[in-house]
């Protein structure tokens, strides 16, 4: 459970004369904190931003045309904004009312991972602005918006990539049996950095700022895929070794699909980016490794979601209720759908055009289930009068803090 962090009252020495004039004060009654509704909204709630901005930008990447699909999508990526307003203001008032609750979460293994979940929700939103949300606000609003909140996206995104591994590192005790594919999620960040930028490049002037930023981009490319690579055989080995994950913590292995994904995703932005960016031979070798790269990449990433539904149907029948965690079900999967999108753009392959509808198809079920189930306990209060669903559940701590999370 995430707790929060010890008060300290410090208790200033009276003086003797002070001490023997007047008699010693009882403390009056502890000042009521504002806004409680707040004190247990953590970072993982920025996981419901970035599975309704997937639902905007993975249908908008389609390979198929669906009569009237774009204009849903554009209405669910202004949800995700409105989503992200709100979620960014509760969490500024958190932090302004709750610190103490706040400071924890980041001294909170179980917790810090998910500050990597700001960055994607501002990438995500960003990103979707310029797919589809340039047919509602406009292209110049759509650019300008997508510029700022990518900016902001891929700073913290970077920040999280460093700052919380070494949380993790040097402040945070963990067991092996902690280990859980949500260590991903702050060296995911950066991925979906690289995906979303080579959107921007060519709205920059020729030259170095174009080839800069695609570039850029390839960097951050590298940069999560090693870190995933070091940590992906951390949580398949704490799962061959302890065994399975508690059962509010299923569906997180999920979010394993996602930088296998965003990672297909993004080698297709850099082929299709590439030519007059980057100079010759170079420019067609993108499209090379977009192919040599996403398909078997692509071939895991289909095994994977088979191994992580198959845990996820024996968690159902042991009596897996609802938790924070089913948001874990949205944004990787349509990483996935854009990564098949990818392979059908470059392949011509009507395999993959499959691939991606079967996908969002699951996208939009999962999309629905986590929106309903959310929606439903805000209204009777439920995910935020107590820490089980929205955070507690998050900690695959000892088998008696895992029993009462899934109870």
């Amino acid at each position: 459970m995430v707790t929060a962090a010890h008060s300290t009252t410090q208790h200033s020495r009276p003086s003797s004369s002070a001490s023997s004039a007047s008699p010693a004060r009882t403390p009056g009654p502890a000042t009521p904190r504002r806004l409680p509704a707040l004190r247990l909204l953590g970072p993982n709630w920025y996981g419901s931003v970035m599975g309704t901005a997937a639902v905007a930008g993975a249908g908008a990447a389609l390979p198929v045309h669906v009569p009237g699909l774009r204009t849903v999508c554009a209405a669910v990526w202004a949800l995700s904004l409105v989503l992200l307003a709100v979620l960014l203001t509760a969490r500024a008032l958190h932090w302004i009312h709750h610190r103490d609750q706040a400071r924890a979460h980041l001294l909170d293994p179980a917790a810090a991972p998910f500050y990597g979940c700001l960055s994607m929700a501002l990438l995500a939103v960003g990103g979707g602005a310029l797919s589809v949300g340039r047919d509602w606000i406009g292209a110049s609003a759509a650019l300008a918006l997508d510029t700022v909140l990518f900016t902001a996206g891929t700073a913290v995104g970077l920040v999280a990539a460093v700052a919380v591994p070494y949380l993790m590192a040097v402040h945070h005790r963990i067991e092996p049996r902690e280990t859980t594919p949500v260590w991903l999620l702050p060296v995911v960040a950066p991925m979906v950095s690289a995906a979303l930028g080579p959107a921007l490049v060519l709205h920059l002037p020729a030259g170095q700022l174009r080839e800069t930023l695609l570039l850029g981009c390839v960097a951050m490319f590298g940069l999560s895929l090693l870190a995933t690579l070091a940590l992906l055989p951390l949580v398949l080995g704490r799962l061959l070794l302890v065994g399975p994950l508690p059962l509010a913590l299923t569906p997180t292995l999920f979010l394993v699909l996602g930088p296998l994904g965003q990672s297909t995703t993004a080698a297709g932005a850099f082929a299709d980016t590439a030519p007059g960016v980057v100079p010759a031979p170079f420019d067609t070798g993108f499209a090379v490794f977009a192919l040599l790269y996403g398909v078997p990449v692509m071939g895991f990433a289909v095994l994977w979601f088979a191994f992580a539904a198959a845990q996820v149907v024996r968690a159902a029948r042991q009596g897996m209720g609802f938790a924070m965690t089913w948001w874990s079900f949205t944004f990787p999967v349509g990483t996935c759908v854009t990564g098949a999108s990818a392979l059908a753009r470059h392949t011509h392959l009507v395999a993959y055009d499959t691939l991606a509808v079967a996908l969002y198809a699951v996208l939009l079920t999962a999309w629905a289930a986590a929106a309903v189930h959310t929606a439903r306990g805000l209204l009777s209060g439920a995910l935020l009068a107590t820490p089980r669903p929205a955070v507690a559940a998050l900690r695959p701590a000892t088998a008696r803090t895992t029993s009462d999370a899934v109870r």
